[in-house]
C-alpha cells in the first residue's frame, strides 16, 4: 500500500514550509473553546494528528463581532494569543507544522454571541435564512447590519491583527476563510452581496474586500505565511454565485501577484471551476475534492487520484483526520480505519475528539 500511495507522501514546498506529505488536515470546527480560548485538550488533539503534512485549524474568529457559533476559539487578545501557543508548541514538539483558520462569519451569527449584544455583520442587510444552535435550542440567524465603510476597512485591520497574533503564538501560517458562506464569501457571492457601492455589483467590485484582506494580511505577516480557502458555486449558510466560472478567474487572477501560501479550494461540485482554478494559479493548490458534491467523506483513494492527476498538490481530509488521528500511518498501512461518531462532533469533553485509538494501540 506504501508504494501504491507513494504520490501522497512526497514532500512539498509551501511557502517557507516543507510538508514531509501531501496529506493536509481539514479545518473542523469542534466547537470546545467554552471560554473561546483554546486549552491542554485543544493541545492534546492537534498533536495526536501532527503526522499530516499540514494541519490547518478550526475556525478561529479574528474579532469578537467575528464569532458564529458557540464555543468557537478566537485570536484577538494577547490571552487567546498566548493558549494558542501551548497547541503550536505541542505540535510542532510532535514533528507537525500549523496554520490557523481565520474564520469571520459574518452573517451567520447572532447576538447572543457577542457581549454587546450586537447584531452580526455582513455586506448587506440580508439573513441566511438559516439557524444557529444554542443551549436553550435553535434560533433564526436575524438579519445582519450592513457594514459601512469604516466597518469595512475595521475588519480588515481585525484579520490583520489576528494574524500578528498567529505569527506571536507560533503558527507555521493562517489561512483565510473565504468559503462555506462565511463573510468572505458573503462579499464575493451576488446572492448575499447587493451592495451599490465599490464593494458591490461587479464582480470587479465583488472581489475587492478578499483582495483588501489577502494584500494586508501578506504585507503584515509574509505572504509564504498566508493561504486561503475556497469554495466555488458553494450554496451555504444560503449563499448564492450566479456566474463561479468568472468570480473566481477574476480573484485568482487578482490574487496571483501576492505569491500567497497556497489556495484551498473545498469542491461543492462545480469541477470545471477547480480545473479552471488550477490553470490559472501559479501557486500551491491543496483540494478537499467532492466532484459532484454529493460524495462522502474524502477517501485516501480520492486523494490519491487528485494528485496523481496532478488537478492539486495536497489534498485536505476531514472526518478521516477527526477520527483517526494516524491517519497517514493508516494509509501507508491500507486501513484500517477508525468510524467517525457524529454525536461527539460538536462540543463535550475528550470523548470523540482526544480518544480515538491508534492503529498500534
Amino acid at each position: 500500500m506504501e508504494e501504491t500511495m507513494y504520490e501522497l507522501f512526497a514532500p512539498l514546498r509551501v511557502g517557507k514550509t516543507t510538508l514531509p506529505n501531501r496529506l493536509v488536515m481539514a479545518p473542523m470546527t469542534r466547537s470546545r473553546s467554552v471560554d473561546r480560548s483554546v486549552n491542554a485538550l485543544t493541545a492534546e488533539y492537534y498533536a495526536q494528528r501532527a503526522g499530516a503534512g499540514l494541519i490547518i485549524t478550526e475556525g478561529t474568529q479574528p474579532s469578537v463581532i467575528g464569532q458564529g457559533y458557540i464555543d468557537t476559539p478566537g485570536l484577538h487578545s494577547a490571552e487567546q494569543a498566548a493558549a494558542w501557543r501551548g497547541v503550536t508548541d505541542a505540535v510542532h514538539a510532535a514533528g507537525g507544522r500549523i496554520f490557523v483558520q481565520l474564520m469571520h462569519s459574518g452573517r451567520v451569527g447572532h447576538p447572543s454571541l457577542y457581549p454587546d449584544g450586537a447584531l452580526p455583520l455582513a455586506p448587506s442587510a440580508i439573513a441566511t435564512g438559516g439557524q444557529m444552535y444554542t443551549p436553550e435550542g435553535k434560533v433564526d440567524h436575524p438579519v445582519p447590519r450592513e457594514m459601512t465603510l469604516e466597518d469595512i476597512a475595521r475588519t480588515v485591520e481585525d484579520f490583520v491583527s489576528a494574524a500578528q497574533y498567529a505569527v506571536e503564538a507560533g503558527f507555521d501560517g493562517v489561512e483565510l476563510h473565504g468559503a462555506n458562506g462565511y463573510l468572505i464569501q458573503q462579499f464575493l457571492a451576488d446572492g448575499s452581496n447587493h451592495r451599490t457601492d465599490v464593494y458591490g455589483g461587479s464582480v470587479e467590485n465583488r472581489v475587492r474586500f478578499a483582495d483588501e484582506v489577502a494584500r494586508a494580511v501578506s504585507d503584515a505577516i509574509g505572504p509564504e505565511r498566508v493561504g486561503i480557502r475556497l469554495s466555488p458555486g458553494s450554496t451555504s449558510e444560503g449563499v448564492s454565485e450566479s456566474d463561479p466560472a468568472g468570480l473566481y478567474r477574476t480573484l485568482i487572477r487578482t490574487l496571483a501577484p501576492y505569491n500567497l501560501a497556497y489556495v484551498h479550494i473545498m469542491e461543492f461540485g462545480h469541477r470545471e471551476v477547480t480545473e479552471l482554478i488550477r490553470a490559472e494559479w501559479p501557486g500551491t493548490l491543496i483540494l478537499n475534492p467532492h466532484r459532484t458534491g454529493a460524495e462522502p467523506s474524502v477517501t485516501p483513494e480520492a486523494a490519491l487520484q487528485v494528485v496523481r492527476d496532478g488537478l492539486a498538490d495536497a489534498v485536505s481530509i476531514g472526518s478521516l483526520w477527526l477520527a483517526n488521528p494516524d491517519l497517514d500511518r493508516r494509509i501507508q498501512a491500507g486501513g484500517p480505519y477508525n468510524t467517525p461518531d457524529p454525536s461527539t462532533f460538536y462540543g463535550g469533553d475528550h470523548r470523540g475528539y482526544t480518544d480515538y485509538p491508534t492503529l498500534s494501540a
